[in-house]
């Protein structure tokens, strides 16, 4: 049996003892004569301030305009707040919906089981056998042992599920495919936690950049400042942003090397692509010969967003990159007709951008067949001078590069409203389990 009814809170407790607040503030007036504002908040705390309005409200106290005091307005009041309070269970539903509202009554429900004895009732706590043994059939006492009880007619075995393919990871593997067809190689990406250096300063971001804040980025307690930086390159990028170089005047600001070694979720894969090129840098100069590369990355990043339809905490990009001489924004436009043709996309538009470490930059727009409608799709741009100087590249080679989302490009694929519906506690297992793989095929690119 439930029954449902109506019980104080701390503070219905409280007025039901010393009077309701608007009956607190008229008393201490009367007994006053007048009281300030200030003096009533002072007296009595926050609940003067509750008080105060619905006594004037009540119209028990007025304000005098000429000292800008209260005074009673009436000789006395009649409590019936306190009263409601001392008899919850008469009351009517209008007077329960108003002490509710001003949080002095909460809803509460009790519960209660009828336990009777049945046939089978003892005191003797007895364990059911679940199976015959060899002593019990040597001893007899099988035959006053009490069994568990068997549905052999009607039971069946559990299902046997086969395995299946995340869309995610066939969204992944697809992607890694085209690209490797394209001749780049795969980075290295099983660094979670990153420096802020590498995240951030190698790639000519500021110090004072809004992405630094902790409402963008995860900072880890444990550890909390990397140990293992060229100390070369450090300094070569601490310049770059104090004093510029490469043609560029840098950020004009005092670089602190503190900052620079906290630790971080990485925020975006560019941090892998940093990495990449300053290993790139270095042999050239043990060399002398730079060989141009193309490499790509494909892994999970972390930010601190709010979650919504189209924005995780954690999620998956896809960035590549070409390192090569005589190359720049019409090289770049070409690479991504080219990828995107072969995911799906035929017809693509720029649109300028801004990126701290990349410039130009455009901002990529595809039209989505199935939404018949143009979305972004990607981010791309040339990389900056003032990020690739201090890592030792050559000055005439151009480093091009783009990035995406694969939650949402997985979610435009497998026709999925919110993308943690696919990456998220809140994904249905089933319906993974039940849709149909998502192939990426090539269009021809119209001209």
């Amino acid at each position: 049996m439930k029954q449902e009814g109506w019980k104080l809170t701390e503070e219905g407790e409280e007025y039901s003892k010393k009077g309701s607040p608007e009956a607190q503030v008229f008393d201490l007036i009367k007994s006053k004569g007048s009281l300030a504002p200030g003096d009533l908040a002072t007296e009595l705390g926050e609940v003067g301030k509750v008080g105060q309005g619905a006594a004037i409200k009540n119209k028990w106290v007025e304000m005098d305009k000429a000292t800008k005091t209260l005074k009673p307005a009436t000789d006395s009041i009649e409590d019936t707040i306190k009263q409601d309070l001392l008899s919850l269970g008469g009351l009517a539903k209008d007077k329960l919906d108003a002490l509710k509202k001003r949080k002095m009554i909460a809803p509460t429900s009790l519960t209660a089981y009828k336990v009777e004895k049945s046939a089978e009732f003892s005191m003797d706590a007895a364990k059911a056998v679940a199976e015959i043994t060899a002593e019990m059939i040597q001893k007899g006492t099988w035959a006053s042992a009490k069994f568990k009880s068997f549905n052999f007619n009607n039971a069946s075995g559990l299902h046997a599920g086969g395995g299946h393919l995340h869309p995610l990871q066939k969204v992944k593997t697809e992607i890694r495919n085209v690209l490797m067809l394209m001749g780049f190689e795969e980075m290295c990406t099983n660094q979670w936690v990153e420096s802020s250096f590498w995240n951030f300063d190698s790639l000519f971001q500021p110090q004072q950049h809004p992405a630094r804040d902790a409402h963008d980025t995860f900072f880890m307690q444990n550890p909390s400042r990397a140990q293992d930086l060229p100390m070369d390159y450090l300094n070569s990028v601490k310049k770059m942003h104090e004093e510029g170089g490469s043609g560029s005047i840098g950020w004009r600001y005092a670089w602190s090397e503190d900052e620079a070694r906290k630790t971080i979720l990485r925020t975006h894969t560019t941090a892998v692509s940093a990495r990449t090129l300053y290993k790139l840098g270095q042999d050239y100069k043990k060399t002398g010969v730079f060989t141009p590369k193309k490499y790509f990355s494909i892994d999970r990043v972390f930010r601190n967003e709010t979650l919504d339809k189209t924005h995780l905490a954690e999620f998956h990009q896809v960035e590549g990159f070409i390192a090569d001489r005589n190359i720049g924004l019409g090289h770049l436009i070409g690479v991504l007709k080219d990828f995107f043709a072969r995911v799906g996309f035929a017809k693509l538009r720029f649109k300028p951008a801004y990126n701290p470490y990349t410039e130009p930059s455009m901002e990529i727009f595809g039209f989505h067949p199935t939404l018949e409608k143009w979305i972004e799709v990607g981010n791309s741009g040339v990389f900056r001078p003032e990020m690739i100087a201090p890592m030792g590249i050559p000055e005439d080679v151009s480093v091009i590069a783009w990035g995406i989302g694969v939650e949402r490009w997985a979610a435009l694929l497998y026709n999925v409203e919110s993308i943690k519906e696919l990456f998220s506690f809140q994904q249905d297992l089933d319906a993974s389990k039940r849709n149909p793989l998502c192939w990426l095929k090539r269009v021809e690119v119209e001209e």
